[in-house]
């Protein structure tokens, strides 16, 4: 039980302090779905 609570802890941890390049992949994602979807029309 407590090795489940401290991998919990540690994968909270990394996303807290990686959500932002999270974000940024996201963003980049649909910034090139779009616009190859306006480059197809």
């Amino acid at each position: 039980m407590q090795a489940l609570q401290t991998s919990y802890k540690s994968l909270s941890l990394l996303f807290d302090l990686n959500w932002d390049r999270l974000l940024y992949f996201v963003t980049l994602a649909v910034a090139l779905l779009l616009g190859a979807y306006v480059g197809s029309l």
